[in-house]
């Protein structure tokens, strides 16, 4: 029977806030078997560029990484972020091991093409370290992954969280686990409309998300997450949860599912 994992990723709304990180951690120690955490960047890289005399540059919620916000990045997320949240899971009795993707070759990407934009040391994700991944948590272990690559050329970029914990939920799906990803961010789910918390689409499957993106009930930032989560869904990660940490706690939010 294959072994249960969870893989839960949390974004800035998150980490920003000390109250919801706090209980986002609770909750991740709390998971019962396996699980692996996938870390975004938050507002603190944003605060250190400024402290450092370097304007954020963002286009469409994506940062323009050059090579002098490449290395402020590097050091907030694989340093500051990452092992503090390792140092908190570890308080929680949760014993937790922090990773780039440099670590263990966990995570490959490659440098993203210009076309219209020119994003700098962005990665596009190439392969995760499966074995890698399977080894520390046979040992027990937590894995933490932050949002920064490799391209094992000796360059390292910045790459999208919610991508990483797509690739590593697929990647750990065909090492013989059974994958809960979940999504953790401000919403109660995928919501029909934005302005009415109350109308979260409980369930999704491809042909339903086809027709809510023709019709336009879907649009906007639920687009790139839920094209991660149906990526997902079809190199057979067995269910994809959007949703806040209530809605996770409470086995609500959005379930995105195959076909049948």
């Amino acid at each position: 029977m294959p072994m249960q994992l969870t893989i839960l990723k949390i974004g800035g709304n998150v980490l920003d806030q000390p109250a919801a990180l706090h209980d986002a951690l609770d909750y991740f120690a709390a998971l019962p078997g396996a699980a692996v955490l996938v870390h975004g960047g938050g507002k603190k890289a944003s605060q250190v560029l400024r402290e450092l005399g370097h304007e954020p540059v963002m286009i469409d919620g994506r940062r323009i990484t050059d090579a002098a916000t490449l290395e402020i990045v590097t050091m907030v997320y694989a340093g500051l972020l990452n092992k503090d949240l390792v140092a908190q899971l570890q308080r929680r009795g949760c014993n937790a091991i922090g990773l780039s993707g440099a670590d263990g070759n966990s995570v490959l990407a490659t440098k993203r093409p210009v076309k219209t934009i020119d994003y700098g040391f962005a990665g596009d994700v190439q392969a995760v370290n499966a074995v890698l991944l399977a080894g520390l948590l046979d040992l027990g272990l937590r894995p933490v992954l932050c949002p920064i690559t490799h391209d094992q050329r000796g360059q390292l970029l910045n790459t999208n969280a919610d991508t990483i914990a797509k690739a590593t939920a697929t990647a750990l799906a065909t090492h013989g686990y059974q994958v809960s990803l979940r999504y953790c961010f401000e919403l109660p789910g995928v919501l029909r409309d934005l302005h009415d918390p109350a109308s979260v689409i409980p369930e999704l499957n491809p042909s339903l998300y086809a027709d809510a993106l023709a019709d336009g009930s879907i649009g906007g930032g639920m687009i790139p997450k839920l094209d991660n989560a149906f990526a997902a869904v079809a190199a057979g990660v067995s269910e994809v949860i959007i949703g806040d940490l209530a809605a996770h706690r409470a086995g609500r939010g959005t379930r995105c599912r195959a076909d049948g």
